[in-house]
């Protein structure tokens, strides 16, 4: 099954030969990186021994075997944990952000939270997965599966802090500029679940616990042998956070969001002693990366390579504005088109990372849209000047910002299309309205659930002139 659900009305216009090679590449990428089936390759149960990689475990000894999950890909990854189990799983909580239709759970119980703001189910499910460490003891077994947005579907700020308090902080240090690192560093430390804190009320229980995860950090390496434990993990609910009071405290400073943050927050944070820190290290875990940012690269270079086509990375490490990001694609095609450098056309550029957008007050939003889109739409008003030229660009786990899409597919016919329709691609990028104007000119990549969640995932094809 094709992980982009629209690719039949994505190949109706435009460059089409550009955009299959792209969507072809993409739609294996996502294929080979699915949680489930990377779970399923090392994770397998004979009687009582549950195997994991190199690692195995007597469930025999164990009283209860937990599963606990959040983020955009967990519905995958608590899947396949679900399945391995069977009847040895005594129960399971995933609190994810959508509910697919082909989703199957034995004993798992699915909640939907919110995201990217953190809401009051989210806060509900936490909760009750709080509640199920409580009761824990020493001989059970906690299988913690964490992707991506974790930290606002697995939410369960520090008392005296409102489920609304903490959404209207998430939101305005969003909208601010902030890259997800500074974002997290106070996210962290209003939490009673985010940057370790889980991980530490399941070691006070004194219950084992085995973590499973997917990083989202830009900066990371890619993954090797994931059935190897992997020694320096950190953040998400369930690891050794890098982030400090310190920082959380700078952050607010940096953007300038003393007067705007609720002051149940900016006290909290103020007045927090190092009791409050969030734990450093957590070396009795054991926990396994399926996969890694560059991992995405790594594996579009693959399958780009196999179609004939050379790839070259251009970087796992992208941030900055979208737009701005776009317009400099669109540069880069036009300098491998016109002259060769700094590759030979016909060729593919590939990136990832986390590219971010300011965005003003809620009155002066249009529409709606995300980074990819805005990264796609800004590539489209510059990439005439290069025929043939395709940018496809979302977030990889399914949905881009506040739309239903997962990103957009543009190319050196954008422009025009758009231009046709009375559309002003230059005003849709003010009012942050790049999903209505994407979705008119049948530019908008639908996914869903991918499955994974490796922050952006960006394939430039630029053909010979």
């Amino acid at each position: 099954m094709s992980k982009i659900r629209n690719r039949e009305a994505l190949l109706a216009q435009g460059d089409l030969a550009s955009r299959e090679l792209v969507l072809n590449i993409a739609d294996a990428t996502l294929a080979r990186l699915d949680a489930y089936t990377r779970i399923r390759s090392i994770m397998s149960l004979e009687g009582d021994t549950l195997r994991i990689g190199t690692r195995t475990w007597d469930l025999s000894l164990k009283r209860n075997v937990y599963l606990v999950g959040a983020g955009k890909a967990c519905n995958h990854m608590a899947m396949a944990v679900d399945h391995v189990l069977g009847d040895k799983l005594t129960h399971g909580i995933a609190i994810v952000k959508l509910i697919e239709e082909t989703d199957s759970f034995n004993r798992t119980k699915v909640h939907v939270g919110g995201h990217p703001l953190p809401n009051q189910a989210g806060y509900e499910a936490t909760r009750e997965v709080l509640e199920l460490v409580d009761l824990s003891g020493p001989d059970d077994l906690f299988i913690a599966v964490i992707s991506g947005g974790s930290s606002a579907l697995m939410n369960c700020p520090v008392d005296g802090i409102s489920v609304e308090d903490e959404a209207l902080a998430t939101d305005l240090l969003l909208k601010s500029g902030a890259g997800i690192y500074e974002v997290n560093a106070v996210r962290r430390h209003i939490s009673q679940t985010n940057g370790g804190m889980l991980a530490q009320r399941i070691h006070k229980q004194g219950a084992e616990l085995i973590g499973i995860g997917i990083s989202d950090a830009v900066g990371n390496a890619p993954t090797s042998d994931i059935g190897v434990p992997f020694e320096r993990y950190a953040s998400t609910p369930i690891g050794p956070d890098r982030t400090t009071l310190d920082d959380a405290r700078q952050v607010i400073i940096d953007y300038n969001l003393q007067d705007s943050l609720p002051a149940s927050i900016t006290s909290y944070l103020a007045s927090a002693g190092p009791e409050k820190e969030t734990p450093k290290e957590f070396p009795d875990n054991t926990y396994f990366v399926l996969n890694t940012v560059p991992d995405l690269c790594l594996t579009a270079k693959e399958e780009a390579e196999a179609r004939g086509v050379p790839a070259y990375i251009l970087t796992s490490y992208l941030e900055g504005e979208s737009k701005d990001a776009g317009t400099f694609m669109a540069s880069l095609a036009r300098e491998i088109q016109a002259t060769g450098n700094p590759f030979p056309a016909p060729c593919v550029v590939l990136s990832s990372g986390e590219t971010t957008t300011f965005i003003p007050p809620n009155a002066d939003i249009t529409g709606h849209g995300g980074p990819g889109q805005e990264l796609v739409t800004g590539f489209a008003l510059a990439a005439a000047a290069v025929p043939g030229a395709c940018m496809f660009s979302i977030d990889s786990e399914g949905t881009d910002g506040t739309s239903p899409a997962a990103g957009g597919l543009t190319d050196s016919t954008t422009a025009a299309r758009a231009a046709a329709k009375d559309l002003n691609l230059h005003a849709s990028l003010r009012g942050h309205a790049a999903f209505e104007a994407l979705t008119a000119v049948g530019d908008a990549v639908l996914t869903g659930n991918t499955g994974t969640n490796l922050c952006d995932f960006n394939i430039l094809y630029v053909p010979a002139p």
